[in-house]
């Protein structure tokens, strides 16, 4: 995985839940092309974090819950959004909070419910909103392509996830 959408992993509770934020920065460069200013219409330009990149974030998040759950023996990948529905933007200087749920898991994978939470700095006394809700089907990949040849290695958690995880605590091998 190249770019990884969750900064931290907040809580985790093996096969059940996972929590994971996403602090969304003006320095993260697809911000700058969500919206562009249009000096002809006179609109300012409005950067938002793109709504696939959201859902990408609660995939990432999923999708650790899931691999977690066996110690990341199976290659987890995602296999379907079952729903997607998100009410707000994100912007720079707020906080994506994802809590990933497993429904149900076996050996050929796992579907999983998500709750998409956001915190804006400038409104603290808010707290977190409840912006959407993301549910998700993953395949245990060795398990469903028989016959099918892949590395040994997980390609799905890279180095990075593994800083990740590592940095907020969780224990894992691989």
């Amino acid at each position: 995985m190249r770019w990884m959408w969750i900064d931290r992993v907040l809580e985790l509770e093996r096969g059940v839940r996972l929590v994971a934020i996403k602090n969304v920065s003006m320095a993260e460069e697809h911000l700058h092309d969500h919206f562009e200013q249009d000096a002809a219409r006179g609109l300012p330009a409005l950067p938002v974090m793109p709504s696939s990149l959201i859902i990408e974030g609660m995939a990432q998040t999923a999708g650790i819950l899931v691999g977690h759950a066996n110690d990341f023996k199976e290659k987890v990948v995602l296999a379907k959004i079952g729903k997607a529905e998100l009410e707000r933007d994100a912007a720079p200087g707020q906080t994506l909070r994802y809590t990933a749920t497993i429904e149900r898991m076996d050996s050929l994978g796992a579907s999983t419910s998500g709750v998409v939470e956001l915190f804006d700095h400038a409104r603290p006394g808010e707290g977190f909103v409840d912006i959407g809700r993301i549910d998700l089907m993953f395949s245990h990949v060795d398990n469903n392509l028989a016959g099918v040849e892949f590395p040994e290695h997980n390609f799905v958690f890279s180095d990075s996830f593994r800083t990740l995880l590592r940095t907020s605590g969780v224990e894992a091998s691989f």
